[in-house]
């Protein structure tokens, strides 16, 4: 093993690690600074000729658009919901919800409500922080909480684009893999929602709110196992949030507690629920839901129709074509829906261009730094390379070289690591998807080389990409910001860094056990 060969190897994700530490720069400026370095080591080093290492780059960015592009339709909903207040109408019905039981409501509002958002497409650290502020609860606990409870199904966000990301990266359907990383849900979402309490009320609170805690989580875990036995994995965060706001509904109900009191409403609060009714501001969300739910059962044709028959191969590597599913893709039908919902949510011509001129300031670059990520997993993949496209020598391939030093190192317990390798990746990324691309490949390899299941050590790691969520820059950033408490975000850091190190081990043990 040649030491120079993996510090090279490795270099990349040190390199962006450190712009985002030290310099404390934009993600998509790191990144495309990563990208720079990953192309002159692959070319200088690894002796890969450009015009590979570019191809491979566009081929990376194309096989971004489940992400990249889902970035942008996500976005353009969500700004037209906000400016006709449809979004501020949701706002005010969650604040209304589980007011006279504090754990109740933290399981409701950041893990049921916080699933249900970020799997249709909103941004829980951006929503949830003010509403949390109004229910009395710290600038700590409403910035953490959040960006905690992102996680709670991440792998599922978006209609679940990290499970399509790691199919295409490991050349099998959606329904085959998906049950790699439900298999840890149940334990893991447990984890987070005990963790929400323990960031509250520490272990006082722990004890005392334990049954809503592993009511939550289980209802999480075991419907993201029960949605990938019925093959609807796209549906997985939809189904799994109103399964838990529905359980707690019910607990509280059980113990004879009020559903819902209005005495915390503003008179902003009520203007918005006199602006634009309930069904017609959350309109984008039913006609998403059930056009995912037609293009997805298995009873009907539309899911072959849309996965196999219309899917466009996209051949820029030779005889490695990337496979755009655009009329399946959740993006595709995110937009369909929120220009389904425009008669609903009627918005004037100057809210239309408000909305439109924020999603040209704010969209590219999440979309860039999404994409970019993509391109240099793909850099690292095909290093080595010549302009046949074969591998002649493994010692010139950085995930060969990074697969022999980590089996090398840790033999038989890579499975242990593998969870924080993601976790490493989804914090420099931003992206669960983004960890998953760069690597699923390395994780294969190096499952391989010690006998071990590659598809569930690669799961395990996407999951500890999820779970960066809570230690994200931008997303810590991102909820402090919502409620105008910037720079606090930096203390948040140094508690939920210790929760995301100590899920993660969870997860890495259940790796373990599994993996042989």
């Amino acid at each position: 093993m040649n030491p120079l060969s993996v510090i090279l190897a490795l270099l990349p994700i040190l390199f962006v690690l450190v712009l985002l530490v030290w310099r404390r720069m934009a993600a998509d400026l790191a990144g495309l600074l990563g990208w720079a370095a990953a192309m002159l080591i692959a070319w200088l080093y690894f002796a890969t000729p450009l015009p590979v290492l570019f191809a491979a780059s566009l081929s990376g960015m194309v096989a971004s658009f489940p992400i990249s592009i889902m970035v942008a339709t996500s976005l353009l909903q969500i700004f037209i919901m906000a400016e006709t207040g449809a979004l501020a109408r949701v706002v005010t019905l969650i604040k209304t919800v589980a007011p006279k039981d504090q754990v109740v409501q933290i399981m409701i509002v950041n893990v049921g409500f916080g699933t249900l958002l970020a799997a249709m497409g909103a941004t829980p650290v951006s929503i949830l922080p003010p509403i949390m502020l109004a229910l009395g609860y710290s600038s700590f606990v409403a910035i953490a909480l959040p960006a905690l409870g992102y996680d709670a199904l991440c792998t599922y966000a978006l209609l679940g684009v990290p499970v399509v990301v790691f199919a295409n990266a490991v050349g099998l359907s959606v329904a085959e893999v998906g049950e790699y990383f439900a298999r840890f849900m149940p334990v893991i979402s447990t984890c987070i929602a005990i963790g929400m309490l323990w960031m509250v009320g520490k272990w006082k609170m722990m004890w005392t709110g334990l049954v809503p805690a592993l009511l939550s989580g289980l209802t999480a875990g075991w419907i993201a196992i029960g949605m990938n036995h019925i093959g609807l994995i796209p549906l997985t965060g939809v189904a799994a949030g109103l399964g838990v706001v529905a359980v707690m509904l019910g607990y509280l109900l059980l113990r004879r507690k009020p559903l819902r009191d209005r005495s915390a409403l503003t008179e902003a609060d009520l203007a918005a629920e006199k602006r634009i009714g309930l069904a017609a501001a959350v309109s984008p969300w039913i006609i998403l839901t059930v056009f995912a739910v037609l293009v997805n059962l298995p009873a009907l044709p539309f899911y072959t129709l849309t996965f196999n028959t219309l899917a466009l191969p996209v051949e820029i590597i030779p005889g490695a074509a990337e496979r755009v599913r655009p009329f399946w893709q959740a993006y595709f039908w995110i937009l369909v829906s929120t220009l389904l919902a425009l008669p609903f949510l009627k918005p004037t011509r100057g809210q239309m261009n408000a909305a439109l001129k924020k999603w040209a300031k704010r969209a590219p670059r999440p979309m860039l730094a999404a994409a970019v990520f993509f391109a240099i997993a793909y850099i690292i993949n095909h290093s080595g390379k010549g302009l046949d496209w074969t591998l002649a020598d493994p010692s010139r391939n950085m995930v060969a070289v990074l697969a022999n030093a980590s089996s090398a190192a840790f033999g038989r317990f890579y499975p242990l690591v593998a969870p924080y390798l993601g976790l490493l990746a989804g914090f420099v990324s931003g992206s669960e998807a983004s960890a998953i691309a760069m690597l699923t490949k390395l994780h294969l390899t190096t499952a391989e080389k010690i006998g071990a299941v590659g598809l569930l050590v690669a799961a395990a790691s996407g999951i500890g990409g999820g779970l960066a969520s809570v230690i994200s820059p931008a997303k810590l950033q991102n909820a402090a910001a919502a409620i105008g408490r910037i720079g606090e975000e930096a203390g948040v850091l140094r508690v939920t860094f210790v929760i995301s190190l100590v899920i993660t081990a969870v997860c890495a043990l259940m790796a373990m056990i599994w993996a042989f």
